[in-house]
């Protein structure tokens, strides 16, 4: 991996999530990684100014950014890092990207409104080598990018099982594994085969089974009803989506699946954005997972680290070999 360097804000979340990368790489591939800082500063007028001290001339830069960020600061930083590096003659840039944000802006749901995903696609692909990402709020968005810049959507679910089955073990004992709504059934029918896949080896087969939520949106982030499809009377179930945001959805689910004999409650998502922090949300579940695609501070919440995931696809896909396989 000659010629190659990690890039991050040193005064953001995307640092620390980059030295991980960094050791996990210098530990399975005996390979020490550079880890450079881009400088990211505002003047007075809230004008973002960046700055890279560091000489990237011939380099494969792999810019792991922020998503905790502002979301707009998030946009305009990833647009100036890139006219930065390709103007200092880089070989090379790909974004790590811990959660694409504007993903959930991905279709018209009503008239005259943006496609906001596709605008993000559109302003940031020209000289853009490749994107990696995980748990896309759609896949489709692969489609915006132009086949030029292929995006890398990787998947947490191998190392959410890997963590269930370690650390507890007797929460998923013939669980029903319940999809928060019909648009993540697939989602959570992936995830079900995944941990129906790491038992095989096992002496002692679980019946794992699926459940569906059905719910009626009153308006943007709040829920209108909710029924439940399936059977989860005297049952431990996990509900697993990829997105956290307010929680008030999850939480009106955690109230239907009790009044329908739910015993122990878990819940998983990708990306805890926790705009409401999380008092309530660990007062509706028994247990509480997400990644670390986002800085978590409330030790009540479960952090499963997704750095080997992400680091691997950056060693693949500089070496160009297959980021699927880690899937299968």
């Amino acid at each position: 991996m000659n010629n190659v360097i990690l890039l991050a804000d040193r005064n953001s979340h995307a640092w620390g999530f980059a030295e991980k990368i960094q050791l996990y790489i210098r530990q399975t591939k005996e390979y020490l990684l550079p880890l450079c800082e881009v400088q990211v500063n505002k003047f007075r007028n809230g004008e973002i100014g960046v700055h890279v001290p560091e000489n990237v001339r011939k380099k494969h830069v792999f810019f792991i950014h922020d998503s905790s960020k502002d979301p707009q600061d998030w946009w305009v930083e990833l647009l100036l890092v890139k006219d930065l590096l390709l103007s200092a003659s880089a070989e090379s840039v790909t974004f790590v990207l811990p959660n694409m944000l504007y993903s959930r802006q991905d279709r018209k749901d009503k008239p005259h409104v943006p496609i906001s995903a596709r605008t993000l696609a559109r302003s940031l692909s020209h000289g853009l080598d490749r994107i990696i990402t995980i748990e896309l709020h759609a896949g489709q968005i692969q489609g915006f990018y132009p086949e030029e810049v292929p995006v890398d959507n990787l998947y947490a679910f191998p190392e959410v099982v890997r963590y269930l089955r370690l650390n507890h073990w007797d929460d998923i004992k013939d669980i029903v594994v319940v999809s928060p709504d019909a648009g993540a059934a697939g989602r959570t029918k992936s995830f079900l085969r995944k941990m129906e896949k790491a038992q095989e080896r096992d002496l002692f087969k679980q019946n794992y089974s699926f459940a569906l939520l059905s719910k009626e949106r009153s308006k943007p982030g709040e829920i209108g009803g909710m029924q439940l499809v399936g059977d989860v009377k005297d049952k431990n179930v996990i509900i697993v989506d990829d997105i956290i945001d307010s929680g008030g959805t999850l939480c009106a689910a955690a109230d239907v699946l009790k009044a329908n004999g739910a015993k122990k409650i878990l819940c998983y998502a990708t990306h805890g954005i926790f705009t409401r922090g999380t008092l309530e949300l660990c007062n509706c579940f028994d247990v509480v997972m997400t990644s670390n695609t986002y800085k978590q501070e409330d030790p009540n919440i479960k952090v499963i680290d997704m750095t080997p995931i992400f680091a691997e696809a950056i060693y693949r896909a500089h070496l160009g070999l297959s980021i699927s396989k880690l899937f299968d």
